[in-house]
């Protein structure tokens, strides 16, 4: 598993060099990345985007080129298995891609880091009679701030005697390869927004932040109330821990919508039985009392969040976000010789986990 950065200072890494060095104004296409071999013609080419309609035929090109290994349908083949395992669910990304908390680059290969703007709390309104007096004069404080758009990148190789093999014995390509590193990319990205505090991606004046080492984040003192998972802690603890990080939210200025996020270990607890009746029709498991706390719209288990670590988060774009360069991609890299071909799995996306100038988060940590 590998994270190339591309900044506003430079860039750092193979892929990331390779992308500056071989782009036209920071841009590539990543057509260029895909030749194929056409057996009819026995000529390579690469299929680029001229412009118009992403979907219509008209809007590609073919492009002669020297060398290719794989064929069109092979290429298919790939990235169907690529597509097959990148649509599958990713817990806390996949929660800002349902709820519209994303932001498309319009140059996914470019040059420099996102420059984002925040702004001050300014201006104050007045009553008068008249309308005529004049209101308090006052100017709103921009500040910039920089956010290293990385490169996340997983390498495979396809042995040349393996893909004879195949074609001359009528076998599509076997694809594990490229699914296991497909997988490896998608966990990594989700890891970028549960990783532990200790740990923060600094690249080129900006800083990639989680969930759980964002500055900004509202703590809430989780043995104030038990580990969740301890038998000393009742289901009224857990619910009151809850309620707790709900006001550090709204202190902070955050009305929800929430998510609850949950370490593995907690899956189970939230399943028992919030208080016992009597009645089994009229029990609530611990779960559904915490789904009544107003504004809470999901709970949901993470397994990459570090044990003993809750969190609460407002789901609006003020707060979080996934900004977007480019989507999971299959690409052609380099030939070792005549017998090994390699290959990698790629994308350009980050998670953005943001605060306003007074330090105001909707991420309430509880550890």
């Amino acid at each position: 598993m590998n994270i190339d950065f591309i900044s506003k200072t430079g860039s750092q890494g193979e892929v990331a060099n390779h992308i500056q060095a071989n782009s036209a104004g920071g841009r590539m296409d990543v057509g260029l990345m895909k030749p194929w071999f056409n057996p009819k013609t026995g000529k390579s080419y690469v299929t680029v985007y001229t412009g118009g309609d992403a979907k219509k035929e008209e809007s590609y090109k073919n492009i002669p080129v020297t060398n290719s290994t794989l064929r069109r349908d092979e290429w298919k083949h790939l990235d169907a298995a690529v597509m097959a395992i990148s649509e599958s669910r990713l817990g806390g990304i996949q929660d800002l891609i349902d709820k519209g908390l994303t932001y498309n680059l319009g140059n996914a290969m470019g040059t420099t880091v996102l420059e984002t703007h925040d702004s001050s709390d300014a201006m104050e309104a007045d009553m008068t009679m008249d309308g005529v007096s004049r209101g308090k004069g006052d100017r709103i404080n921009y500040e910039t701030k920089y956010l290293p758009i990385p490169i996340i990148h997983v390498d495979y190789e396809i042995n040349s005697r393996v893909l004879d093999a195949s074609r001359n014995m009528g076998n599509p390509l076997d694809t594990t390869s490229v699914e296991r590193a497909t997988r490896k990319v998608l966990n990594y990205l989700e890891t970028l927004l549960f990783t532990a505090p200790a740990t923060a991606y600094a690249f080129g004046g900006g800083t990639i932040y989680s969930y759980l080492n964002h500055p900004d984040r509202n703590l809430v003192t989780l043995s104030d109330y038990g580990n969740w998972d301890d038998s000393a802690a009742s289901a009224r603890d857990i619910f009151d821990s809850v309620l707790a990080m709900k006001q550090a939210a709204i202190t902070a200025k955050h009305y929800g919508p929430y998510q609850l996020y949950i370490p593995t270990a907690y899956e189970t607890v939230l399943d028992e039985d919030y208080e016992d009746t009597g009645n089994t029709a009229t029990n609530k498991t611990i779960r559904q009392r915490l789904m009544d706390i107003e504004g809470i719209n999901g709970i949901k288990v993470i397994d990459t969040l570090t044990a003993d670590n809750v969190l609460l988060v407002q789901m609006t774009s003020d707060v979080v976000r996934l900004v977007r360069g480019m989507g999971i991609q299959n690409v052609e890299w380099q030939t070792e010789g005549k017998f090994v071909n390699k290959y990698k799995v790629m994308t350009i996306q980050v998670p953005q986990v943001r605060s306003d100038q007074e330090g105001n988060s909707g991420i309430i940590h509880m550890s």
